[in-house]
């Protein structure tokens, strides 16, 4: 075990100082990802929520460990065994490293050579101290025997010691040297079209509800990176291709200098339960969509938008959804600071009214024209729907769930949302009696949540309350519950 934890921790220390060399075990874990059956994604996600990523780092460095232990029992038989395991783990390792968008293949195979290496040394040493003591140990049996353990024991605790320092050093390491911009480096410009400032009037005083903008530091995050890419402003270029007239590509300044717009959008994750948090609300800046697809010229038969990600990922949307008067942005900024580097830094698209997975592309390297039938985004090969559209949905913040309160006046409020659509009316029903209506904050705009609240004379007792949203077209929610696809 010992000996896989310095091959482990090797490589990651590795991996913060070989240029263009990612982490092999962040490597194997996005392979993971990838190649696991959909049905697998749905337990991880049931069970971890969004710390389904440290579950599953967590999971690849205890199954590692145990297979090095499990190898280190064999090496006192065969240590040539032992040996081919760790080139084979080596192997898996590197080849997953490689096939990562931008690594460095001489880096990789090197990092891969070197963990391995280091940890076969280490086994070495330790089956030797277990083994036999040298001349000048005591040499009765008993005597002797004692030694190798002391000796194995101490060369262990080292060899921990050691794989410990080396994994938080190549952690510290890799956020130092990344060698990428971030959003400090960027000054945004103020945008040509700027909203109103949401003045206290807009918004509901109510203890507990969700604010109109969500906080960036609050705002959900679900993706399928295990490393947030990392890029350098210098080399960032966002390419425009496929069925278009005239391809092309901007740098990062070159987009800057584009005529900006703001717009608040609400984000929704497809795999946001009734009552989830899940769901947020932001002041967008960014080049509308519309704009850079008109300078690209879209052809005839292209339907279908298809962002592709700097680290691989894609999403696909239908190109008639652009241009029908809902926000979408390539954007730049997030409730008035440039992008996180969790949301997207650089840019990324935000689309009103489709969930995240088929529009919401973060780290934004391209933007493809295609149809619909020739190309399908990560998801959508694993069961999920190939549009996304987004459902009609209201959320009940106050009181939480299983609450506690005094017989008397008390107030339930919460927030709607149907992007692209708007909310024209959300209802309360306490105990499944008529619904009545609830009271609304002004609208931000269609593509916005809006808030809302109820006044209820609560009598002692258990109560269920319910609440349901009619969005602009008069569509209302229904209480039937769907699959997240």
């Amino acid at each position: 075990m010992v000996a896989g934890a310095v091959a482990l921790a090797g490589s990651e220390l590795l991996a913060a100082v070989v240029p263009s060399t990612p982490s092999l075990v962040a490597a194997v874990g996005q392979d993971v990802i990838i190649r696991v059956p959909p049905v697998v994604e749905d337990v991880a996600i049931e069970v971890f929520g969004t710390a389904d990523k440290v579950a599953l780092v967590v999971g690849i460095v205890v199954v590692s460990l145990a297979l090095a232990a499990a190898l280190g029992a064999v090496a006192v038989r065969r240590f040539s065994l032992a040996v081919l395991g760790f080139v084979m783990f080596g192997v898996v390792g590197t080849l997953s490293a490689m096939a990562t968008p931008g690594a460095s293949v001489p880096g990789t195979v090197l990092t891969g050579a070197l963990a391995v290496g280091g940890g076969v040394a280490v086994l070495r040493r330790l089956v030797v101290a277990l083994a036999r003591p040298p001349a000048s140990a005591p040499r009765s049996p008993p005597e002797g025997a004692e030694w190798g353990r002391r000796r194995f024991v101490r060369l262990a605790g080292t060899g921990a010691g050691l794989a410990l320092v080396a994994a938080a050093a190549g952690r510290g390491l890799a956020r130092w040297v990344s060698g990428g911009s971030g959003p400090s480096d960027v000054v945004l410009r103020s945008p040509a079209a700027s909203l109103p400032s949401p003045v206290p009037a807009t918004a509901l005083d109510v203890e507990g509800l969700s604010p109109l903008f969500t906080p960036n530091a609050d705002f959900y995050r679900i993706d399928t990176a295990l490393v947030v890419p990392r890029v350098d402003l210098a080399d960032w270029r966002l390419r425009v291709t496929g069925m278009v007239d005239r391809p092309f590509e901007l740098t990062f300044a070159e987009l800057l200098d584009l005529d900006q717009v703001e717009a608040d959008i609400t984000l929704s994750c497809v795999s946001n339960e009734v009552g989830g948090d899940l769901v947020g609300n932001a002041r967008w800046q960014g080049v509308p969509l519309v704009e850079l697809l008109d300078r690209a010229g879209v052809r005839p038969g292209a339907t279908q938008i298809v962002g592709r990600s700097i680290d691989g990922w894609t999403g696909g949307f239908p190109t008639d959804a652009v241009g029908d008067g809902r926000g979408a942005l390539v954007a730049v900024g997030m409730n008035g600071e440039p992008l996180p580097l969790d949301h997207g830094f650089p840019a990324r698209l935000v689309v009103a009214g489709l969930y995240g997975y088929v529009s919401a592309t973060k780290w934004l390297g391209e933007i493809e024209l295609t149809t619909l039938d020739a190309f399908d985004g990560y998801w959508v090969p694993r069961g999920w729907s190939k549009l996304g559209p987004v459902d009609t949905q209201a959320r009940i913040d106050v009181p939480r769930p299983r609450a506690r309160l005094p017989a008397g006046r008390h107030v339930i409020a919460g927030v709607a949302w149907a992007p692209s659509r708007g909310i024209a009316r959300v209802e309360v029903s306490v105990d499944e009696e008529r619904w009545n209506d609830a009271v609304l904050s002004d609208a931000l705009g269609v593509d916005a949540w809006r808030q809302w609240r109820y006044e209820w004379d609560a009598r002692p007792g258990r109560h269920e309350i319910r609440v349901r949203a009619t969005d602009g077209e008069g569509r209302t929610q229904t209480a039937e519950r769907s699959l997240p696809r």
